[in-house]
């Protein structure tokens, strides 16, 4: 016994085995391995067909890959999700995890904890778990091993661990105890046990560790980065806030729920709270991933990233979201655009105006990766482009706007879109605009166009497979906002049977788009557009959070019109605001204007000084608070289907096969909700 004990102590001392709760799993990695010359690239053991297990009787090591999204530096979140996902579908998952939270998201303490801060800079180092890391190069790997199967009583297991660096020693001990090691990247690990039990014959077990590190990115427009879903939802309160419409006048005055905290004058009349009444309102805002682009933790492309790595355990994935709010392929992927919003903390502002192009941003962290790790390639792209460059928001404006004095006002400064310029755009620009993005990632995916997988847009206003039939509900948080039934038909066959095709035939090389030639074709998925036909933005069901089924009113009005009532309580229902919840299931998988507003009441602080009203009640702001944070975008949940049908496609380019963990409960929504009802 002194013998075995003295040889586990040399071990440790010796070699980078961390036993759990020990203070070994906190060393910092070694330098970064140099790969002779003379030898072959890399290899990695293939995620189709497993390393076989050399074992005695039932007995046999498993191993996976510890906090194995990168993106998180502690543990814990991961195991939240591994938790939430285990045997469900990324959209049951998201279900359990709204109800559990409350309704106020799993996301909202888990995006302070990442690799990439909130202005979007990749930490370096990322100290994760107490290990401080290469974010885009790692060294390696935190790996847990144990032995399974019929394990004998009292068995002592020696271990012993050989990555071709060094002598291997072994550790001893109890088998029923799993062992942590750090595994070098781009290496196999020779994994070996001896088990011993009484006066039995030692049993040997061996098997080989190679952890595949996936580098995965995240590119395009407001559907990519999760916009109306911020991290952490804004806080409501109670009371009302004024604002002013275009009429002007007592007339022209309108309260809907204000800032929870807020300290400065919640009335229109006499509200000048000095210069900096703007920034303690915005102190109080939402807060996002990232909120220059409203990157969001709940975007599909993260959900893919995660779920990947939550299903997969022996590889590690190294995600990178650079999709932005507002993007279009010219102003967005290749050049820089103007931020969404400002960075606000306690203490500072940071209002950086442009954000850099997502392109630039992605082959600048390629080649810093590649500086590190030679043999770094980017694996996979995911990509949803296209709504913007046919001015998708415009055509959203003309359904919702619509009282005459707001439709000449915007009509003058080109808010409004119409059908037929966006179908011009859609026919002559966009397929130039699409071949010049698919020449610039071609050589970013090795020369294959197929590792870039495009997620095609959901149709936002159907409902039982019809369309929306129009009106105020949903769209009443601003009194000039109707959804016209005849401008919204239009506009959804538009989407659907002109766009959305087209983006089809884009990504495909089909329809009549030419292509250069051989590898041109991307992993097109657009499996989710038939789900997303019964949960448009008008979809109500039985099962809707209870304020929602309360106070946002099927007639359009859902908030006190006496302004003097307003101030105390803008709610019709006489339920307090705060009682929203932006994360519980719903019916509906599109934010309205509703939606929009009280989860996100986005002031766009990033635009230039000068256009900026002087002024927080002023009618700019009104109208844009309702709609800057996410109207006409998916929920959570919205993601979460996305995410369900981008999986397949996204392991089927990465060669994972299927996962060891199969899907087999189905997501929440068809028990918990009968066919919605339109409203």
């Amino acid at each position: 016994m002194i013998q075995r004990c003295a040889t586990a102590l040399l071990f440790l001392l010796a070699f980078p085995i961390a036993i759990p709760g020990s203070a070994f799993a906190q060393q910092p990695p070694a330098p970064i391995p140099q790969v002779p010359a003379q030898q072959s690239p890399l290899q990695f053991p293939s995620a189709q067909q497993p390393q076989p297990l050399v074992n005695s009787g039932d007995l046999q090591i498993s191993w996976e890959v510890r906090n194995r999204f990168r993106l998180f530096r502690e543990e814990r979140d991961f195991l939240l999700q591994t938790e939430a996902l285990r045997g469900h579908s990324v959209l049951a998952s998201e279900q359990a995890l709204e109800i559990q939270s409350d309704g106020r998201g799993w996301a909202r303490n888990t995006f302070r904890r990442l690799c990439i801060d909130l202005a979007g800079r990749v930490n370096k180092p990322c100290t994760r778990d107490g290990v401080k890391e290469d974010y885009l190069a790692p060294v390696d790997h935190p790996v847990t091993v144990r032995l399974s199967g019929t394990i004998p009583v009292g068995a002592t297991c020696a271990w012993s661990f050989d990555d071709g660096e060094g002598q291997p020693r072994a550790p001893i001990l109890d088998c029923n105890e799993p062992i942590n090691f750090r595994a070098r990247y781009g290496r196999t690990t020779v994994v070996t046990v001896d088990v011993s039990s009484g006066t039995d014959a030692p049993q040997r077990v061996t098997t080989e560790v190679g952890v595949r590190d996936i580098l995965v990115a995240g590119l395009g427009d407001s559907i990519a980065s999760g916009e109306g879903n911020p991290d952490l939802a804004v806080a409501l309160s109670d009371e009302g806030f004024c604002f002013r419409s275009y009429l002007g006048g007592l007339s022209g005055q309108y309260f809907r729920p204000s800032r929870a905290n807020f300290k400065g004058t919640r009335a229109c009349e006499g509200s000048s709270d000095g210069p900096n009444a703007l920034q303690t309102w915005q102190r109080l805002s939402a807060q996002w991933l990232n909120a220059a682009c409203h990157r969001s933790l709940y975007s599909y492309q993260t959900r893919v990233a995660l779920a990947l790595a939550v299903r997969h355990p022996h590889i590690a994935v190294t995600y990178l979201p650079l999709a932005c709010s507002g993007a279009t392929i010219d102003e967005g992927l290749f050049e820089s655009m103007p931020a969404r919003e400002c960075l606000v903390t306690k203490k500072t502002m940071n209002c950086q105006g442009t954000v850099n192009a997502q392109l630039a941003e992605l082959r600048e962290a390629l080649a810093a990766a590649k500086k590190r790790l030679p043999s770094r390639e980017l694996d996979l792209v995911l990509l949803s482009v296209g709504a913007n460059d046919i001015d998708f928001s415009g055509l959203v404006a003309d359904v919702i706007v619509d009282q005459s004095t707001e439709r000449a006002i915007f009509q003058r400064s080109g808010v409004l879109g119409s059908v037929e310029t966006s179908r011009a755009t859609l026919k002559r620009d966009l397929p130039q605009r699409f071949r010049r993005l698919r020449q610039a990632l071609k050589p970013m995916v090795g020369g294959d166009l197929s590792h870039v997988v495009f997620v095609s847009y959901g149709n936002p206003a159907l409902a039982n497979g019809a369309p929306c039939p129009g009106g105020r509900a949903g769209f009443d948080v601003h009194p000039s906002f109707n959804a016209d039934p005849r401008r919204l038909a239009s506009t959804i066959g538009f989407v659907e049977n002109e766009f959305l095709p087209q983006m089809k035939n884009l990504a495909l090389c089909t329809g009549g788009i030419i292509c250069d030639g051989r590898g041109d074709t991307m992993t097109f998925v657009d499996s989710h557009q038939a789900a997303f036909a019964n949960h448009g933005f008008c979809a109500r069901g039985p099962n809707d959070p209870a304020f929602d089924q309360q106070c946002f009113l099927a007639n359009g009005h859902s908030f006190t019109e006496d302004i003097v009532a307003a101030a105390n309580n803008p709610m019709a229902c006489g339920q307090p605001a705060s009682k929203f919840r932006a994360y519980l299931p719903r019916a509906r998988w599109i934010r309205d204007a509703n939606d929009s507003y009280f989860a996100a009441m986005t002031y766009p602080l990033a635009a230039k000084t000068s256009s900026q009203p002087s002024d927080i009640h002023d009618a700019t702001w009104g109208v844009l608070s309702a709609v800057y944070g996410g109207a006409i975008h998916p929920t959570a949940e919205g993601h979460a289907a996305m995410a369900d049908a981008a999986l397949p496609a996204a392991a089927a380019v990465l060669g994972l096969g299927r996962p060891e963990a199969e899907v087999v409960s189905e997501p929440l929504a068809p028990a918990a909700f009968p066919p919605p009802q339109l409203r």
